[in-house]
């Protein structure tokens, strides 16, 4: 069976000195070529251009380069050569763990990944390291990728600024405009006082704040002024905005606001625990997260609190699990979030501007939530 070709490439030449590969060292391209005694172009388009050669010679090209140990073009050259890597890197100020544990980071990690993979992209997850003395950035400056997915960093980390030092397409997400990149958001402060509304509204006055962590210096308790004047993170500090705006207009509302350094349920229920023992007159609860607002459901049934006869929960999120747990909660449209990143990054690497997005949220009033005990 006779090699196929384009009318646009012509036929490749055989080697003239065929044979086996020089002894020792590493097995290349070339090597495959002159075992054969075809060039060095019929073996790349074996791997690179199929369509140019017959299906025969093809697999003759494959079968020798295995005999010889040959495992095909080395990727980061051939990455070079496109100046492409087809590798997006999601940066995400926390602990790799911490990435898969949170169901809201799955399912915008999920949704991100199902809109460029058909654009032969894939998607390099960029976590920080769990010691702490680690120099978070390496990654960043290290990572061959075509462009990055900033998903949770604090404003002006060095973490941050190690990704807008790499000048390649970039989108923010959930963070504070920066010159050079494309942000996409929700309404976090619009939620968060619809939900503090809803409470006051029912006739609570002394409401708890279950707040994400505040900055990059972790911590875990109640929040002053000072701790608050610190926040760094853009989606705590919205939220907080949104709950003392809604407070800001029944003088009588007092807000207790606790902070939690990781957003598990365990750190929601020591949360609940320590402030409703610090503050038994808290009748009600802001979670800024729904993972917080599950720690504190747990919470309030070992002190027998009754939900919501004693002790209303709002969450924010609204994760698919929060309905089986009929949790008044903060919907806000994960699942377009990560698509609009994503088709905003696919904007970015065509060399066309991307517009800012800013998604709605809203508030979902289920069964955790009902007027304060007389």
């Amino acid at each position: 069976m006779g090699i196929r070709y384009h009318s646009r490439m012509p036929p490749a030449k055989p080697s003239a000195t065929p044979g086996p590969p020089r002894a020792g060292g590493r097995v290349t391209l070339r090597d495959v070529a002159r075992t054969l005694g075809v060039s060095v172009a019929t073996v790349s388009n074996a791997y690179n251009r199929p369509d140019q050669l017959s299906e025969d010679l093809r697999q003759r090209v494959l079968q020798a380069a295995r005999d010889l140990g040959y495992h095909g073009p080395d990727p980061l050259a051939r990455s070079l050569r496109r100046g492409r890597t087809g590798v997006l890197g999601v940066v995400y100020d926390a602990p790799l763990d911490y990435a898969f544990a949170d169901p809201a980071a799955a399912l915008f990690l999920g949704s991100v990944t199902r809109t460029v993979q058909n654009r032969d992209l894939n998607v390099l997850l960029l976590a920080a390291p769990h010691d702490s003395q680690a120099d978070a950035t390496l990654a960043v400056r290290n990572a061959s990728v075509d462009g990055f997915i900033v998903y949770c960093a604090a404003d002006g980390s060095a973490l941050l600024r190690a990704v807008l030092e790499r000048g390649l397409p970039t989108v923010l997400v959930d963070q504070e405009p920066h010159a050079g990149a494309v942000n996409v958001g929700i309404d976090d402060a619009g939620g968060a006082q619809a939900a503090a509304a809803h409470l006051l509204a029912l006739g609570h006055r002394h409401l708890g704040v279950l707040c994400l962590e505040l900055s990059e210096q972790r911590a875990s308790g109640p929040v002053g002024p000072a701790r608050e004047a610190q926040t760094t993170y853009r989606t705590t500090d919205q939220r907080l905005r949104g709950y003392r705006a809604a407070a800001a207009s029944h003088p009588d509302a007092t807000l207790y606001p606790t902070e939690a350094a990781h957003n598990t349920p365990d750190s929601g229920e020591a949360l609940t625990r320590d402030l409703l023992t610090r503050h038994p007159q808290v009748t009600a609860l802001l979670c800024m997260s729904d993972v917080l607002a599950q720690g504190a459901l747990r919470a309030a049934a070992a002190l027998g609190r009754r939900v919501p006869e004693d002790l209303s929960v709002v969450g924010f999120d609204d994760l698919p699990g929060s309905e089986t747990l009929d949790l008044t909660t903060v919907w806000q449209p994960t699942g377009d979030k990560g698509e609009q990143v994503g088709q905003a990054m696919l904007t970015l690497l065509a060399g066309q501007p991307a517009a800012p997005v800013t998604l709605p949220t809203r508030l979902v009033v289920r069964g955790t939530t009902a007027p304060p005990a007389p």
